[in-house]
């Protein structure tokens, strides 16, 4: 083969070469950008479902936490007014929290914090008072709230006045609660029970404090006697009485039946220390004399007079201080705060003496004179005669 011939080989297979190249080139890069297409696309697609799946956790747990923070926001509660009667007890000092969860235990609202935000909104948290209350089972808690106003408690208010005897004091807890005198009397007897002091000898008569309770209908009548000897233990440490009766010389049993005398037996609050005076005038004359009062005769006999008839007097029982000397065996009735101070610190004064002449006008007229004495007696029966 000449040169010519070897450099048209050549040639020719030069120029065919770099087309060979060129076509596969163009091949190749075809098929890397129809993977990168398809790579894109798988992307893309990955990138979408990635995208709807967060979408989708972040809705539930949107709603989810939606509904937590609802929950704490928005505390559950019932709607409208209820339905049946629920009765609720609102104790000595609980604080609104702990009423909310009473009204959550007895299924009067749905929820405590439904309960504080309602009454809270009202400005009413300070106003709930001790007693008890008339809702209804299922009620919205804004609704409840008024039901609670102490003027809506089914608890009554009883004034016991001073110088009332046991046996009217337990008339007028029957007659507050509705239940029978027996209780009362029953529970009476058990003064152990009562938290009595040691010198009562076990008997509530001079130991029921006069003072304004708040009676509820539920309250057993050990309960409410028990409150009232807790009143009379405040009473006694107020006025200093045991101490003040070994000043005296007298025992604290001694110093109340004193007191209840003197309650009994005064016209007006500015006639007890005097009549006080005359009680431990007559004890300590030599020999002593008898009391002689009337008040006490008619506890003996059970009646309510203000002065005993000659045949009253003649009375066995061991309360006639006409026919018996000293004291009493006890209290003829529960005396008062100004009573006992009056009895601890009597008046200054010779008296042996007093009459009420006046029962209506609470006039009491004092002398140590035995004519005098009779004198006032005479004006006290034509006041009688004459009311």
């Amino acid at each position: 083969m000449n040169d010519l011939d070897l450099d048209s080989l050549l040639g020719a297979g030069d120029d065919e070469g770099p087309r060979r190249r060129s076509r596969g080139s163009r091949t190749a890069r075809s098929r890397s950008r129809k993977r990168q297409r398809r790579q894109r696309r798988k992307g893309f697609v990955a990138f979408l479902l990635a995208m709807v799946i967060i979408v989708g956790v972040l809705g539930v747990g949107g709603y989810y936490g939606y509904q937590w923070i609802r929950g704490v926001a928005v505390p559950k509660d019932f709607a409208g007014q209820g339905s049946g009667e629920v009765l609720v007890e609102i104790k000595e000092g609980q604080s609104a929290t702990e009423v909310a969860q009473t009204l959550v235990d007895q299924g009067v609202v749905a929820s405590e914090r439904a309960f504080i935000n309602a009454i809270g909104a009202a400005g009413k948290s300070a106003s709930l008072q001790p007693g008890e209350y008339k809702l209804r089972k299922g009620m919205a808690a804004a609704s409840a709230v008024p039901l609670l106003d102490p003027k809506r408690r089914l608890q009554t208010t009883l004034t016991v006045p001073e110088g009332l005897r046991l046996s009217q004091i337990l008339e007028k807890l029957s007659t507050a609660t509705g239940r029978p005198v027996r209780e009362f009397e029953k529970a009476a007897m058990n003064g152990k029970e009562l938290g009595l002091p040691s010198y009562a000898k076990g008997k509530l008569e001079g130991f029921a404090f006069p003072a304004t309770y708040e009676v509820s209908p539920k309250a057993a009548p050990d309960d409410l006697l028990a409150s009232m000897v807790t009143r009379f233990d405040r009473a006694a440490e107020d006025t200093n009485l045991e101490a003040g009766a070994r000043r005296i010389g007298h025992t604290p049993l001694e110093v109340l039946t004193i007191a209840s005398i003197v309650q009994a037996e005064s016209g007006s609050k500015r006639d007890m220390a005097k009549v006080a005076r005359v009680i431990y005038n007559r004890l300590n004359r030599t020999p002593p004399m008898l009391l002689q009062m009337d008040s006490t005769v008619m506890y003996g006999l059970k009646k309510f007079n203000v002065a005993a008839t000659h045949e009253e007097l003649k009375s066995k029982s061991p309360y006639n201080t006409y026919a018996r000397p000293g004291l009493p065996p006890g209290p003829i009735c529960n005396p008062g705060v100004d009573a006992i101070r009056a009895t601890l610190k009597p008046a200054d004064g010779p008296w042996l003496f007093f009459v009420t002449t006046d029962t209506k006008r609470g006039i009491t007229k004092f002398t140590d004179s035995q004519a005098e004495h009779d004198k006032y007696v005479e004006e006290f029966n034509r006041n009688q005669a004459a009311n």
